[in-house]
């Protein structure tokens, strides 16, 4: 003890988050537990959400996949289904993120770079061509048109004779971390949540093996905030979500078990394991105890985990391999119920096929390999971690407390609160970083070498006209009168209280396109203009 007391490098440990870390843990650092650690499958989940987790059913290896048209990811999604995945993630374009068509000219350039392009019903039956909708799982991330791809993705399943009550898996539809980190809208904020709203009602009544919401703080993070911050935001996005259900009269038990959840696992290895652990805890208690849950199934927090994005780096690219296992490591001791691993070239391009294959193989080494499935929680119990989980708590409920003062979370949106307590985590890490405070290989320090050329993905750019060409013939084809019908029913419901879901996917059975069905909502809705933060 006396050597690690008189280490003057002790005194300057911190987690990434910036807080502070003792040499050494003991019981008198962990709260009594027993109340609050419990059993894995039991009130209050710190342990895990099922009794027993990788032991029964290992998580699902759900890899992000989309780029140029729906053909090019069709055959991406193949591809990683006949190399193991089992489910499927659904990367957008930016146009299409953003509510505009591939002919829009706001998305010259842009058209399949960093996701598939998705306008309309027809892109969407060639996005799942041969692919059984009602026997996989698929994810969608996407946030201010997500009910308009839901819709798109209904009216595809039923022309391959799916119905939507036999449909499974997940859209992301998080409105609000939008508006806090990554800066995709539509609308203003108001009408934002009546659309997501509407979405989760009508999911909740006739999708009951769909996820209407996947409440993300995957974004948050890598926007720069802190471990705490993105615990606490996301929840709160969460409760209010909860809140805005039980105002339209739903009961909560009909629709909690369907809410799910989307972190992400930075390389700070115990401090994100701490925050799953803490995520967990907190959704239990508030379900059951504030919002009146009385469903198990309603306090379980089940999550989504992506690899940290923001962690890969650049410069000496091969380094991101050993990142993103470490990341994935403490994704799955933390106990994630399906997981992304990025792949080694992000930072450059979209990932080559063999980029993603050693991607997909981290998972499965870590899965089949490393022996951290044997048991359930096995980091359970440690002084450290359980102290790190207690400290995170704490930091969310100091959070929840200022939301609340600023009059609930969409409030404090609107007034920016989240975003400068974000922008000033970010700006305070970066400097650590520039300073060498904080080591990153290969940036500011062992910066000797290089990993040579890295082969990258390259988006062909006649794909951006084949996908125009795709569009502008839908139009052609369609019957134009009912097209604009639909639009016009779509306005006057906007401006009503009615639930425009069952609209919507009338639109898309009509081949209306993404765009204008944005349209048809800004004219009654108007668009939103962000405040900058400083």
């Amino acid at each position: 003890m006396s050597a690690i007391k008189h280490d003057p490098q002790q005194a300057e440990r911190t987690t990434l988050s910036g807080e502070p870390i003792k040499a050494l843990y003991g019981p008198e650092d962990v709260r009594e537990h027993d109340a609050n650690i419990g059993d894995p499958g039991q009130f209050p989940f710190t342990r895990g959400v099922y009794p027993s987790m990788y032991r029964g059913r290992l998580w699902t290896m759900r890899q992000f996949a989309g780029f140029g048209t729906a053909e090019e990811t069709n055959e991406r999604f193949r591809y990683l289904l006949e190399h193991g995945q089992t489910g499927l993630s659904t990367a957008f374009d930016m146009p299409s993120l953003m509510g505009h068509d591939s002919d829009s000219p706001r998305s010259l350039g842009e058209v399949g770079r960093e996701g598939v392009a998705i306008d309309t019903v027809d892109d969407m039956e060639t996005l799942f061509q041969g692919i059984d909708l009602g026997d996989v799982t698929v994810s969608m991330t996407i946030n201010a048109p997500a009910a308009m791809m839901l819709a798109f993705y209904v009216v595809a399943a039923e022309e391959q004779g799916v119905p939507a009550d036999k449909l499974g898996g997940t859209i992301q539809a998080d409105i609000l971390k939008e508006y806090i980190a990554q800066k995709e809208w539509c609308f203003p904020v108001d009408p934002a949540m009546r659309l997501l709203g509407d979405m989760m009602e009508w999911s909740t009544r006739n999708m009951p093996r769909w996820h209407p919401v996947s409440i993300s703080g995957y974004h948050i993070r890598e926007a720069g905030a802190t471990a705490a911050q993105e615990l606490a935001f996301t929840l709160k996005d969460g409760f209010t979500y909860v809140e805005e259900q039980l105002a339209r009269g739903m009961d909560v038990d009909d629709f909690a078990p369907r809410l799910s959840f989307f972190f992400n696992a930075q390389i700070d290895f115990f401090e994100e394991i701490a925050k799953y652990r803490a995520a967990r805890r907190i959704w239990a208690r508030e379900l059951r105890d504030t919002y009146g849950a009385k469903n198990p199934r309603s306090w379980l927090m089940r999550f989504h985990t992506q690899t940290a994005g923001v962690s890969l780096t650049a410069q000496q690219p091969l380094n991101n391999i050993i990142r993103t296992a470490i990341e994935a490591m403490a994704g799955v001791l933390g106990g994630t119920q399906s997981l992304h691993t990025n792949s080694y070239d992000e930072a450059l391009a979209l990932p080559t096929e063999d980029a993603v294959r050693i991607a997909l193989r981290t998972q499965q080494v870590i899965a089949h390999e490393t022996g951290v499935t044997n048991t359930v929680d096995p980091l359970g119990g440690s002084y450290f971690v359980e102290a790190l989980t207690d400290k995170i708590e704490e930091q969310a409920y100091a959070y929840f407390a200022k939301i609340d003062e600023l009059g609930g979370m969409v409030e404090a949106v609107k007034r920016n609160y989240p975003q400068r307590e974000i922008a000033d985590a970010a700006f305070e890490l970066q400097e650590k970083i520039d300073a060498g405070e904080r080591v990153v290989v290969g940036v500011n320090r062992y910066t000797e070498g290089d990993d040579g050329e890295t082969p990258l993905l390259r988006i062909d750019p006649d794909l951006e006209r084949k996908q125009i060409g795709r569009v502008q013939a839908v139009r052609a084809r369609r019957d134009g009168a009912e097209v604009e019908r639909q639009l016009a029913e779509l306005r006057a419901a906007a401006a009503t209280q009615s639930n425009l879901m069952p609209i919507l996917i009338a639109c898309a059975r009509a081949h209306a396109t993404e765009g204008e069905m944005v349209d048809a909502l800004q004219h009654v809705w108007g668009a939103y203009t962000e405040s900058p933060v400083f």
